[in-house]
């Protein structure tokens, strides 16, 4: 009788189409890293940063593809860390596992900050606190409805940033044909190597971390992919999703970098709210302001949904305690303890945000990004094992692991970040200290699943 309720839970929830996936992965990816972040990357590489967000939609789709590929080849609820664990043995599940939440913890502590400054924009004399509990609670509601309900509450979000950036593309590209009156004049369509390049091909390095940034999500869609009606729709979901990305991001960055001057933009605005500031538009920064806390509570949601599902999956395996695998039948099959610890995990994560000075909570969460890149690094290795064959396949990964080995190796020559690399090896560290420590009850619990 049970095996029959599970196996009936279990159809009900694999009725995800394709195109709703795609949807997903849009609502998902783009965030505040997006949002904000390019403004770093077009300050230091100018017109250049289509490029590096090609370069890195390159190295997003192969990430993907190949976790896609691994997914319709092996379905399995751990995703990535599963086929880590499959691919080298135990400490592999285990250090990706635990290296995926507690970047994710780290990154929900700093897009709630981020919301809660963006929320000061309208109401200055609130409280950062009283913003970050509002916005953790409203995640935390969603998570609570279940998958269906996150799938729907994404579908919405996703509908109402992808509409906010054409806005945006709409008005630049009016700006640019001269249809709104207004600018200072600035606009210069780069017709030289120095001009696509206007800080050497040193910022254009630089900026491929921030490129990389603002595909980051990909995670989540791939524990997603076991709701997919049909398993083998996975590669064609992300392809999609990266297609209406790229699009989106090279045009609406594009527009931006020729608007405006390179020392105008800056991560404290937006780089589209920088780019129309000349034009008079009094409603766009509002409306802008709003479609940002959007794109981060968006993500940040994703985010708290992945690491909730991922610790049911590790306790599974072992490499989490037993407890975190209870679920309330009567509550959407909701894994009450493992969403507890993703909302105590968030909470903390506000509070450090709150207390600690603002330099080291960001190389904190600039060190979370890199640990994010490390985790695809691990998706890649492990599809050298894992799919059997093609050697083109396994082109691409070397590929799509020497774009990401770049973007990191970008971080040591940038003195803002460079301090976020550091952070992130001792997390790595950290992490690999307690695989070492757990070896033994690894090396006993699971002798069998590295076959």
């Amino acid at each position: 009788m049970t095996n029959k309720q599970e196996n009936s839970n279990s159809s009900k929830s694999e009725n995800l189409k394709w195109w709703q996936l795609s949807l997903i992965g849009v609502g998902c990816t783009i965030g505040t890293g997006y949002f904000l972040g390019s403004s770093l990357g077009i300050k230091e590489t100018g017109p250049s940063i289509v490029f590096t967000f090609i370069l890195a939609a390159i190295g997003t789709y192969i990430v993907f593809n190949q976790l896609a590929k691994m997914t319709a080849e092996d379905p399995q609820e751990g995703s990535f860390c599963y086929y880590a664990n499959k691919a080298f043995g135990p400490w592999a599940g285990f250090s990706c596992g635990w290296n995926y939440w507690f970047s994710n913890i780290l990154i929900m502590g700093s897009q709630l900050t981020a919301l809660s400054l963006l929320s000061q924009f309208w109401f200055p004399k609130v409280p950062l606190w009283v913003f970050a509990c509002i916005y953790a609670v409203l995640s935390l509601f969603v998570v609570f409805l279940g998958t269906k309900g996150f799938d729907r509450v994404e579908n919405y979000l996703a509908i109402i940033k992808t509409a906010a950036i054409l806005m945006f593309i709409g008005l630049a590209a009016a700006a640019v044909f001269g249809w709104i009156h207004g600018g200072n004049g600035d606009i210069s369509i780069p017709r030289s190597m120095n001009e696509i390049f206007p800080k050497g091909y040193k910022g254009f390095w630089i900026s491929l971390l921030f490129a990389f940034y603002a595909y980051g999500g990909i995670e989540v869609i791939g524990l997603m992919a076991m709701q997919l009606k049909d398993k083998k729709d996975a590669p064609k979901a992300g392809t999609n999703m990266l297609i209406i990305l790229v699009i989106i991001y090279v045009l609406s960055l594009g527009l931006a970098s020729i608007l405006a001057p390179l020392d105008q933009f800056s991560e404290k605005e937006s780089p589209f709210v920088t780019a129309l500031s000349d034009y008079h538009l009094n409603f766009f920064p509002h409306v802008f302001n709003g479609a940002i806390i959007i794109a981060g509570f968006s993500t940040m949601t994703a985010s708290l949904f992945g690491v909730t599902s991922l610790l049911v999956t590790l306790a599974k395996d072992g490499d989490a305690p037993k407890i975190f695998t209870k679920k309330l039948k009567k509550f959407n099959q909701l894994p009450l303890p493992s969403f507890i610890l993703g909302g105590i995990g968030l909470f903390a994560s506000v509070i450090a945000a709150l207390l600690l000075p603002g330099k080291i909570f960001e190389y904190i969460t600039t060190a979370a990004g890199i640990l994010l890149l490390y985790n695809w690094a691990f998706i890649l290795f492990s599809s050298f094992k894992v799919l059997k064959g093609k050697l083109w396949d396994k082109i691409k990964s070397s590929f799509g692991i020497l774009l990401i080995v770049s973007a990191v190796a970008g971080t040591i020559i940038e003195k803002q970040v460079r301090i976020g690399f550091f952070v992130s090896l001792a997390f790595v560290v950290i992490i690999a200290a307690a695989t070492f420590f757990m070896r033994h009850k690894l090396g006993k619990n699971k002798a069998g699943c590295a076959e």
